[in-house]
């Protein structure tokens, strides 16, 4: 007996649960002497009333009583074993998924935000839970319908038939509930899914919605999605509940129409008075499976639509392949012609940006608001995929690195930066589980931070809380660099790393830029104060998604100062000297962009 797969087989799904394909086939032979056993009650009660009744004889009663009582610790022992070995085998089906589903987590976002309502985690535990459940043991039990309704067959023709009809309506009952339940268990899910990303939203923005006072209307978009998801739900559980009350009306009504049939059979000499009874009970252990399947509809009407959204999504994203382990990067960064547009969108927000970095050297990129900047490091980083063009660092492109070990290579501080709950020294370390102290104090000590931490109620284990909120911004955002530079990577990109930084906190990032140059790693700095351009050499201009300028800054931002004289009334600017700061305000503001530049050795597409 195969075991019930759900969707195709083909699927990655349908591969994982088919790696349980022994432990299914224990299944079948449990289920096999289980239903074997079930005929112990029916035969015991006919032997009572044809041998023992008429006999008067109590031995052969106790014989009896003794061997139905082994029988059914017998049934007992084997029903418990099924029942373990369903659950082990959907325990082991979600472990062994477990590494996946956290991959659709974290990917989903970056891959296809508009399917932010799926929840890969959410439908995994409904396919579980219904393979734990008692679904799967009554589908066991139903291939084995025909071999009861023989036997009531053999009772009599029409014990048979009367118990054949019962098993026909219920069947007609279970097909009614999947035509019937379909429609409301899609619109339910996704009301479910519609609540649940309400509450994360207000979640995550419960204070701008006190401060703004939002909480009114929030709470009336919950209220009305929780009417409609409770109206919903009332309707499904009328519709299953309702079938459930029918078709267990129906069994009691057959197993009365069995006796009564027996009955007549008996009054006309037909059969004896034992098969009255030994009819009634197989007729009913007949029609349970039916029963319990229809009562368990609607969560394997749930675990079903779980299953193909699940599929669908491991479908669309395929596990990393897995790659050749490539040296540690220490040499240079190219970026060649690269295109880039926001996950789920096909708009291009950067276009055929293009320059090339050696170990040592640092980049500032600026320009106004929506210029694109926050894309192109997203995509150097290998957040955002590239639609054109090639990410390269030692001449190998970001695919060819997985994810996990070019993490080791790369510090990251994004725009949006947030911490985790755990200790200080916990987030400094990316959460190693063993991190060496020595590493941990060092990434502190050099984004400057390692004064700071030891002033802390606990120093480096100092509880962060959720998000960080145990600090303030300015701190979680130099924790944040600490945790960039930690493992000293070849490649640190910073992201508006000092929009909450004090002058204090300014100096501290440039120090640690130029120790990244001086290591021999390279530092790229997205910025829109002048201060965070202190410690790189070269600039990036960008407007409209495209390149205007590049090369040596001093260069660049002399150039900026020629074409918006009027704009900056001062003289050209120094490198690394307060003086950048009307250019650099100019171009980020959106004032007048200069043409592009050659700097010597570098080509820069127009």
């Amino acid at each position: 007996m195969r075991p019930p797969v759900i969707g195709d087989p083909r699927s990655e799904l349908a591969r994982v649960l088919a790696a349980a394909r022994s432990s299914y086939a224990g299944v079948a032979v449990f289920t096999g002497l289980l239903n074997i056993l079930y005929l112990t009650g029916s035969f015991f009660m006919l032997q009572v009333y044809d041998r023992v009744l008429p006999s008067r004889s109590v031995p052969t009663l106790v014989g009896l009583c003794v061997l139905a009582a082994v029988l059914y610790g017998f049934q007992a022992v084997l029903d418990i074993l099924r029942n373990r070995v369903l659950i082990r085998i959907a325990g082991g089906f979600s472990e062994q998924l477990d590494p996946r589903i956290y991959q659709l987590l974290v990917r989903l976002p970056l891959r296809a935000p508009g399917m932010g309502n799926f929840e890969p985690a959410r439908d995994l535990e409904q396919i579980r839970g219904f393979m734990s459940g008692g679904g799967p043991a009554a589908l066991f039990d139903l291939p084995w319908l025909p071999l009861y309704l023989g036997i009531c067959y053999l009772f009599h023709p029409l014990i048979g038939v009367t118990a054949t009809v019962g098993a026909l309506i219920l069947i007609a009952i279970t097909a009614l509930t999947e035509i019937k339940v379909r429609k409301p268990s899609i619109e339910l899910s996704a009301l479910s899914a519609q609540r649940n990303s309400l509450a994360e939203a207000s979640r995550r923005n419960t204070e701008v919605l006190h401060a703004m006072g939002m909480v009114g209307r929030f709470s009336s978009l919950w209220t009305e999605t929780g009417r409609r998801y409770l109206a919903m739900q009332q309707q499904t559980g009328d519709i299953t509940g309702g079938m459930g009350g029918l078709s267990r009306a129906l069994r009691m009504m057959l197993q009365s129409a069995v006796l009564a049939v027996g009955a007549y059979l008996v009054i006309h000499q037909q059969a004896s008075a034992g098969i009255i009874i030994a009819g009634s009970i197989l007729s009913a252990r007949a029609l349970a499976p039916v029963e319990v399947v229809i009562a368990q509809w609607r969560v394997f009407v749930s675990a079903r639509q779980s299953w193909r959204r699940l599929n669908n999504l491991l479908a669309r994203m395929p596990a990393d392949p897995a790659t050749m382990e490539l040296p540690r990067p220490h040499n240079t960064l190219a970026v060649e012609a690269i295109s880039v547009a926001p996950p789920g969108s096909n708009n291009l927000v950067i276009q055929d940006i293009a320059f090339n970095l050696k170990a040592g050297q640092g980049l500032g990129i600026i320009g106004p608001s929506a210029s694109g900047k926050s894309s192109l490091v997203r995509s150097i980083v290998g957040v955002w995929m590239i639609s054109r063009g090639k990410v390269r660092i030692d001449g190998a492109s970001l695919d060819q690195w997985t994810p996990e070990t070019l993490g080791q290579h790369v510090g990251y501080l994004p725009q949006d930066m947030e911490l985790f709950a755990g200790t200080v020294a916990q987030n400094i370390a990316r959460l190693d589980p063993d991190p060496p102290s020595d590493k941990v104090i060092a990434a502190a000590q050099a984004a400057g931070v390692h004064e700071l931490i030891l002033g802390l109620p606990n120093g480096y284990d100092t509880q962060m809380g959720e998000g960080g909120a145990a600090l303030s911004a300015g701190q979680r955002q130099r924790v944040g660099l600490a945790r960039a530079l930690y493992g000293d990577p070849f490649l640190v990109v910073l992201d508006e790393p000092n929009s909450s930084l004090d002058h204090d906190g300014d100096e501290a990032l440039t120090k640690a830029i130029l120790g990244v140059r001086a290591r021999g790693g390279i530092a790229i700095v997205v910025a829109h104060r002048p201060s965070a351009l202190a410690g790189v050499d070269n600039l990036l201009i960008m407007r409209g998604g495209r390149q205007h300028a590049f090369g040596p800054k001093d260069t660049v931002l002399r150039e900026a100062m020629k074409a918006a004289p009027a704009s900056v009334g001062a003289g050209p600017a120094t490198a690394g000297a307060p003086t950048t700061v009307p250019p650099v305000a100019v171009v980020a503001q959106g004032g007048a962009a200069p043409q592009p530049l050659r700097a010597p050795g570098k080509v820069v597409p127009s």
